[in-house]
């Protein structure tokens, strides 16, 4: 490329080169990429986003590197391990639900979709992609993917398949092979023991590999539940949480706003709202202890034993990021030692938000044993989940902040000039991919097994290592477990499962405490339709190579009795068809429009029609009504339809389509795909 742009001038070169200063050895050298996923971490854990949490490691790779402000997972531990390894969004390639399919107990399975999902053929993980470059591809950790590693490109792998036990798992693999159940007391802790495969994979490849580049997917396991921890690092924090979780929240706000991470008010504690499938308030008491709490309440309002067994509590998780820290920091000094740090790209993130579950899974919990050890089975619960994720609302599972937000730190010295800068151009893991095949100039096929391999969503992040505002997004989609969002630029919908959407500018503060859906109307039904259009695409890419549903894994029962081999899309009501005006009339249909809508909007009232808009594509000139009814609820659609029709009768000279064919209900697939 510089070869050929040296025949011309030189304020050409400049120019061409200009985009690349961020770039430096991109030519020079293929990086290696490692990639290192946190599970169930909160936004402000780790201290270069203002925890408190000792994590000088990554703390280093920020201030040498980027963080990233407005970086998005889907919410769930396999959704967003699609994401990373597919570069698409989880319900596109079946790892995850769409709205329609049955949730489950934990939101988690359906017939063909979900945590037990098929991905299509096409649907390649990343070390297909990079194997062609020359690249080997290790894995170390958790997987949580559908299938086994070597299969999908991987030369070696550590899979940790126990998600109960951090000392003693019983459910492992080497290079997909079943170990045999590691015995209480062994010295073993999942958290060291991953790292400890990685840094052996990486010795390898300095003795055997060492003229290829590597790609590196480190996968922890901390700080999920059950928050289980070394005595030594537990020490480290048991005074550090009797302040509370509301003190703590505010400590960290203070730093987040200094650091620059963001500028918004601390979100209210809210304490109606936990995971559907988390114990009662009863069964806690009983099987954990009297001291535990299952909401988000004041910390004044506790007593003291539960202040002391909440804090002993926060202490364990802490000292799981801590440790997590400590063995990246391994990591990271053995590829300096291969003279490979300057060149390897580190991504680190976190799967979803801080986790509020409290339910009890693998052998249990004793009572009696101490806070973090093995035979102890815990959660942090709302309140410090609450902490974890400050200043956002919510917990994993949601897609409101709190349970959508990871921090992103990007470290590339040979390939990233500044140091220490913030990025806020919103992006989400589905980028991870594209980035790291721009990076390493890897490409991927236009076919498998004889199928289109659809274009991946994301973007790459690389654009933005030079310059802030440099990677843009049309839009970005959530859902999970009836919970979904979408953002478009700065304005976000979202939605908790069976309630109305709520809008924020999140320019205005990513808290989301002002909901303003209901003085925006219209801009509620532009992202809606956003949304909308969204979930439909995905429903078509996941409706393609079905698995046969005969050999299709075992899955939730209750999933089973409502869910068909292929989900049927939701039978949503539409007021209209798509409408078409005519070339050059959008202005005036705009004057039309707001003329009429005092109007229209007291009828629409009157008949009982709520959340009722019309939108306006202005590229295409375009026109979308759109209101979700019932099928059954003939006496809304007939009033619907008379309101469409006087709105018609005041448009219809500057339509392009026949007006006996307007005020008519189509289902949602024809109103997106029709000619």
């Amino acid at each position: 490329m510089v070869r050929k742009l040296l025949k011309h001038p030189a304020w050409l070169v400049a120019l061409c080169l200009a985009p690349l200063a961020g770039l430096m050895a991109a030519e020079s050298a293929r990086p290696n990429i490692l990639v290192i996923v946190a599970d169930d971490m909160g936004f402000s854990d780790v201290g270069c986003y203002g925890g408190e949490i000792q994590t000088p490691n990554l703390d280093r790779l920020a201030a040498n590197g980027l963080r990233f402000t407005d970086f998005y997972n889907t919410s769930r531990c396999w959704a967003s391990r699609a994401s990373i390894l597919t570069g698409y969004y989880p319900q596109a390639v079946r790892r995850d639900l769409l709205p329609e399919e049955t949730r489950g107990e934990y939101g988690m399975f359906g017939r063909v979709a979900g945590a037990n999902g098929v991905r299509p053929r096409w649907a390649q993980m990343l070390p297909e992609y990079l194997k062609p470059q020359g690249y080997r591809s290790y894995h170390s950790g958790k997987w949580h993917m559908d299938g086994d590693r070597l299969p999908a490109g991987f030369d070696r792998s550590y899979s940790l398949e126990d998600h109960n036990r951090f000392f003693n798992p019983l459910n492992h693999f080497a290079d997909d092979v079943k170990l045999p159940p590691v015995e209480p007391g062994s010295g073993y802790y999942s958290t060291t023991f991953i790292a400890n495969h990685a840094i052996k994979c990486l010795q390898e490849h300095a003795e055997k590999f060492s003229g290829q580049p590597f790609f590196e997917y480190l996968c922890f396991t901390s700080p999920h539940f059950p928050i289980q921890a070394l005595p030594e690092d537990i020490a480290i924090y048991k005074d550090r949480y009797k302040a509370g979780w509301d003190e703590i929240r505010l400590e960290r706000l203070a730093r987040m706003k200094k650091l620059g991470i963001v500028d918004c008010a601390l979100s209210p504690l809210e304490p109606e709202t936990a995971p559907r499938w988390n114990l009662t308030d009863a069964e806690m008491h009983s099987q954990i202890s009297s001291n535990e709490v299952g909401h988000a309440v004041p910390w004044s309002s506790l007593t003291p034993g539960q202040q002391e067994f909440q804090a002993a509590k926060m202490a364990v998780h802490a000292a799981m990021v801590h440790r997590m820290d400590i063995e990246i920091g391994r990591v990271l000094d053995q590829i300096k030692a291969m003279g490979q740090l300057d060149n390897t790209l580190v991504m680190f993130v976190s799967d979803n938000g801080a986790s509020a579950e409290q339910i009890l899974r693998g052998d249990g919990n004793d009572p009696s044993a101490p806070v973090g050890s093995a035979k102890s089975y815990l959660g942090i619960g709302p309140g410090w989940s609450s902490a974890a994720n400050t200043p956002f609302r919510l917990h994993k599972s949601w897609t409101h902040e709190g349970g959508i937000t990871t921090p992103l730190i990007v470290h590339w010295p040979a390939g990233i000039k500044p140091r220490g800068e913030l990025r806020r151009d919103p992006g989400h893991l589905i980028d991870l991919v594209p980035t790291a095949l721009e990076v390493s100039g890897a490409t991927r096929p236009v076919e498998v097994a004889g199928l289109p391999v659809p274009p991946l969503p994301g973007k790459s992040l690389a654009p933005g290592f030079a310059r802030d505002g440099a990677v843009k997004h049309d839009s970005l989609w959530f859902y999970h477990d009836g919970h979904r969002a979408v953002r478009v630029g700065d304005w976000k919908l979202t939605g908790i499962s069976g309630e109305q959407w709520e809008l924020y500018n999140l320019k205005d503060g990513r808290s989301e405490t002002k909901n303003l859906a209901a003085k925006h109307p219209q801009k509620v039904m532009e992202l809606e339709l956003a949304w909308l259009k969204q979930t439909d695409e995905l429903r078509r890419l996941a409706m393609q190579d079905l698995p046969d549903t005969k050999a299709a894994p075992a899955v939730d029962p209750n999933a089973q009795k409502s869910a068909s081999a292929v989900p049927a899309p939701p039978d949503y009501a539409l007021s209209a068809a798509r409408l078409k005006l005519k070339p050059g009339f959008a202005d005036e249909y705009k004057k039309r429009h707001d003329e009429i809508w005092p109007e229209l909007s007291k009828a629409i009232r009157a008949a009982g029609i709520s959340d009722f808009s019309i939108f306006l594509d202005e590229e295409t000139g375009t026109l979308f009504a759109v209101q979700k009814v019932a099928t059954t609820n003939t006496t809304a659609e007939l009033r619907k339809s008379e309101i469409m029709h006087k709105w018609w009768d005041y448009m219809a000279d500057i339509m392009d389509i026949n007006p006996d064919n307007s005020p008519v209900r189509v289902p949602l697939k024809q109103m997106f795909h029709q000619d």
